[in-house]
C-alpha cells in the first residue's frame, strides 16, 4: 500500500484561496497537453475535483501579490507513506517555514557523506550523473558512426559469447594500453555510484591489446574490479548489471562488432579523462536556438461556427451517423472535441492500423502487440499522433494538417467519416480544401493515405508535403529506438526501416512511399522537431530549407518523407502515401509497385464490396432505429476488424487471442463468416488440455 500527497508552502502575500485539481482531462482539456493546458488559459477557478478519477493528477494553484522590488518562494511538497496517517504526519512534521532549509541541508549532508564512503569527489559524481544520461536516454553523441552501426548490426544471440543478456544498457570502454587504466578506474567508480542511484547498466571494459604471452594489462584491469566494494553502495539490489572484463583476441569478429554497436556509449581509455571526453561533446554537438518563439496554440482566440449536423441521425453536438448509417461523421474544431477519441479500427488479417477523430493511432503489422510498427496511445487526454501528414505553403510557410491534432488550427471546421474500413478527413481553410482518406486494402500489409488538395485561391499553389512517422518494430519504442535503422531503397526510392536486433522479426522491412516522388527525406526525429520542438511546431519545417537526405543507424529513429506539388487555381491534385511492411525487402518492393500502380479509389470500392457482402446477411428492423443501425453493421464490424483481426483497440493493444470472450465473439459470426467462427474454435480448442481446463490468453506467433 502507498500513499502520496502533496503540498504547498508559500513565503509572501497571497490572494486568494488555494484552488486544486486531481482530474487530467479537466486540467489539461481533452486533445491538449502541458504546452497549453486548458486550466491555464481559462480564467476560471480550478474544479476542487476529489474522489475517484481515471485520469488522477496533482494540480495546486495559489495566487501572489509580489510588491516591486520584493521576492517571494513557492516551496512543494511531495512525500510518500505506507498509510494515510504517515502521510498526514509527514505534512504536519514538513508545514513550517523551516522545514525546507532543514530538509535541504540533510539532503546536502547525505550527499557528502556518500560520496566520502564512495570516495568519490563532486566533480566526479557530476561527470558520473552526465554520463548516465547517455545510458537512459541513448544518442548518436557516445556512439560509434551510422556506418559502422549499420554494419554491425546483430540480434541479441551475438552478445551471448560474452555472457552479456543485452537487456541493460550497455557501457563499453576500450583500452590498449596500462597507461590509461584511469579510465577504466574511474568508470568502476562511476558503476557503484549508478547502482546507489538505482541506474540498471552493465559495465563491459574491452582489452583490445594484441594476443601475448604475458596479458599484463589484463591482470590490472581484473586486480581493480577486485577492488570495487559493493557492500558499501548501500541498498544494492540485485538485477541492476554487471562488470564484464573482456579480451578481444578471444571474441569472435561477431561479438566484436556487435559490442559497440549495440551500446549506448562507448569511451576509449586512450582519448583522455572522463572530463576531457565529455568536455568534447559539448564543442560537438551545440544546441540549436529555436527558430521562433513558440506560442500555445490553444492561447490563441478561436473561430467558433456551429456544426452542420442536418440530415444525420441522432447527432450529438459532435456528429452522428449518416442517413444510411454506414458511417459516423464527427464535426471538430480546435476548442470543441470529443469526450475521448472516438476510433475506427481498419485493419485485415495481417496488417491494420487505428485511427482517431482528431487524427493519430498507430499501424501495426502481424500482431498488434507484439510487432507494431508506429507508436501506441492509449491517452485518452492528449492522445498525441505517431502519424502525421503535414501541407506547407512555399510561398508564405503556413502550416497546416488534414487532421485537427497536431497544429490544432482554429481555422475552419474538420469532419471526419468513420465508415466501413476506411475515415475520410476533411478541412478547408481559406486557400486549400483538402481531403485525406486513409484504408487498408483486402489483402496486402500497407496503409493507403490518398491526399487530395484543392487550391481555392487565384493563384497558383506551391505546396510541399510531409509525411511523419515515429518507428517502433517491436513492443515498445523504448526498448527498439536504440537499434533501429533507416535507409533508401535503391530500387523504388522509399524511406526504409529496419530492426536487426529483433529475434523474431529482423528481417522484417517497413517503408513509406509517395509514388516515387519523394524529393528529400530524413531519418532523424531531432533534425525534424528540434531540441525543443514538437509535433505542432517541428523546427525542420518552420525553419524552411530542406531536409538533410541522411538515413542510417544512431539516430532518433523517424521516417520523414516530402515531395512537392504545383496546383493551379481551381484545380485538384492527388497524392498517394503508402506505409507498411514486409517480410523481407523483396516483398516490401512487390507491395509498393503493386499498390503505386493500382488507385486508391478501386482499392476504396474492393473494401466497400467486402463489407457489404460480410454486414448484410443479418439485417433487423425494429421500433428502435439506433438498435437497427447498430446491429446492421456496425456491430459485426467491429467484431471481424477490431476483436478477430486486430485484437485492438484505444484502451488495450493486446494482439491476443482470449478463450472465453473471443469464442462467445466468434458466434456473431455464424450466419456472415462461419469459416471464421470455425477457425477460431479450433484454435481456442487447440488451447484447452486434457483435464478440461484452458489457457486464458495467448499471443500467437507473428
Amino acid at each position: 500500500s502507498v500513499w502520496v500527497g502533496q503540498f504547498v508552502m508559500v513565503k509572501g502575500r497571497l490572494a486568494g484561496e488555494l484552488e486544486i485539481e486531481t482530474d487530467r482531462a479537466k486540467f489539461l482539456g481533452v486533445g491538449s497537453d502541458t504546452r497549453a493546458p486548458a486550466g491555464m488559459v481559462s480564467e476560471e477557478r480550478l474544479s476542487g475535483t476529489v474522489g475517484s478519477v481515471l485520469d488522477p493528477v496533482f494540480v495546486m494553484r495559489r495566487r501572489l501579490r509580489i510588491p516591486a522590488g520584493r521576492q517571494t518562494s513557492f516551496t512543494v511538497w511531495t512525500v510518500v507513506a505506507s498509510t494515510r496517517q504517515g502521510v498526514i504526519d509527514l505534512v504536519d512534521r514538513h508545514r513550517q517555514e523551516a522545514a525546507y532549509d532543514r530538509a535541504a541541508t540533510l539532503a546536502w549532508t547525505q550527499g557528502q557523506i556518500q560520496l566520502r564512503h564512495l570516495s568519490i569527489g563532486v566533480h566526479d559524481a557530476n561527470l558520473y550523473q552526465t554520463l548516465a544520461s547517455h545510458l537512459i536516454y541513448g544518442n548518436a553523441a557516445l556512439r560509434p558512426t551510422s556506418k559502422f552501426l549499420t554494419q554491425n548490426a546483430k540480434a541479441p544471440s551475438a552478445l551471448w559469447q560474452a555472457s552479456i543478456s543485452g537487456d541493460r544498457p550497455i557501457m563499453l570502454v576500450r583500452i590498449d594500453d596500462s597507461d590509461d587504466i584511469a579510465v577504466v578506474s574511474q568508470l568502476l567508480n562511476a558503476f557503484v555510484y549508478w547502482k546507489t542511484k538505482r541506474i540498471s547498466v552493465d559495465l563491459v571494459i574491452l582489452n583490445d591489446r594484441m594476443s601475448s604471452y604475458v596479458q599484463d594489462l589484463q591482470v590490472e584491469i581484473e586486480a581493480l574490479v577486485r577492488k570495487i566494494n559493493l557492500s558499501k553502495a548501500n541498498g544494492i539490489v540485485d538485477g541492476l548489471g554487471g562488470v564484464y572484463t573482456l579480451r578481444a583476441d578471444l571474441l569472435s569478429p561477431e561479438t566484436l562488432g556487435a559490442l559497440p554497436a549495440v551500446a549506448r556509449a562507448v569511451l576509449y581509455a586512450r582519448r583522455g579523462s572522463l572530463a576531457v571526453q565529455l568536455a568534447r561533446l559539448n564543442e560537438l554537438s551545440p544546441v540549436k536556438p529555436l527558430a521562433k518563439p513558440i506560442t500555445p496554440v490553444a492561447s490563441a482566440p478561436a473561430k467558433t461556427s456551429e456544426p452542420d449536423t442536418l440530415g444525420l441521425e441522432f447527432a450529438n453536438g459532435f456528429g452522428g451517423f449518416s442517413d444510411d448509417g454506414k458511417e459516423y461523421v464527427i464535426d471538430l474544431e480546435r476548442d470543441r472535441m470529443p469526450p475521448a477519441p472516438w476510433m475506427n479500427v481498419i485493419a485485415n488479417p495481417a496488417f491494420g492500423f487505428q485511427v482517431a477523430a482528431g487524427g493519430g493511432g498507430y499501424s501495426w503489422f502481424g500482431n498488434s502487440r507484439e510487432n507494431k510498427l508506429t507508436r501506441w496511445s492509449n491517452d485518452a487526454v492528449s492522445n498525441e499522433p505517431s502519424e502525421v501528414i503535414y501541407v506547407q505553403d512555399d510561398a508564405d510557410g503556413e502550416l497546416v494538417s488534414p487532421t485537427l491534432v497536431p497544429m490544432k488550427s482554429a481555422e475552419g471546421l474538420h469532419r471526419v467519416r468513420h465508415g466501413f474500413g476506411y475515415t475520410v478527413f476533411e478541412r478547408d481553410t481559406r486557400k486549400l480544401a483538402i481531403e485525406l482518406l486513409q484504408l487498408v486494402p483486402l489483402e496486402g500489409s500497407v496503409k493507403i493515405s490518398r491526399l487530395k488538395i484543392t487550391n481555392k485561391s487565384n493563384r497558383p499553389s506551391r505546396l510541399t508535403i510531409t509525411h511523419y512517422a515515429e518507428w517502433v518494430l517491436g513492443l515498445d519504442r523504448s526498448a527498439t529506438a536504440l537499434h533501429l535503422i533507416s535507409g533508401i531503397d535503391e530500387e523504388t526510392g522509399t524511406i526504409t526501416m529496419r530492426n536487426p536486433w529483433s529475434l523474431s522479426t529482423s528481417g522484417q522491412m517497413g517503408f513509406v512511399d509517395m509514388g516515387g516522388h519523394q524529393t528529400n527525406w530524413s531519418g532523424d526525429r531531432r533534425e525534424f522537431l528540434g531540441s525543443y520542438g514538437s509535433l505542432s511546431a517541428p523546427q525542420a519545417l518552420l525553419r524552411g530549407g530542406t531536409l538533410s537526405n541522411r538515413t542510417g543507424a544512431g539516430f532518433d529513429p523517424c521516417s520523414v518523407m516530402q515531395t512537392k506539388l504545383r496546383i493551379e487555381p481551381g484545380a485538384s491534385v492527388d497524392l498517394t502515401i503508402l506505409m507498411g511492411a514486409a517480410n523481407s525487402a523483396e516483398q516490401a518492393r512487390a507491395l509498393i509497385m503493386q499498390f503505386r500502380a493500382e488507385p486508391a479509389s478501386k482499392v476504396l470500392a474492393a473494401v466497400k464490396a467486402h463489407w457489404k457482402d460480410a454486414l448484410q446477411h443479418t439485417q433487423v428492423k425494429t421500433p428502435d432505429r439506433s438498435l437497427d443501425i447498430m446491429l446492421n453493421g456496425w456491430l459485426l464490424y467491429q467484431t471481424i476488424a477490431c476483436r478477430m483481426w486486430a485484437r485492438s483497440g484505444f484502451y488495450q493493444a493486446s494482439g491476443a487471442f482470449g478463450f472465453r470472450d473471443q469464442l462467445q465473439d466468434s458466434m456473431a459470426l455464424l450466419t456472415s463468416r462461419p469459416e471464421l467462427a470455425r477457425a477460431h474454435i479450433l484454435e481456442a480448442a487447440g488451447r484447452q488440455f486434457l483435464e478440461g481446463d484452458f489457457q486464458h490468453w495467448w499471443l500467437p506467433a507473428n
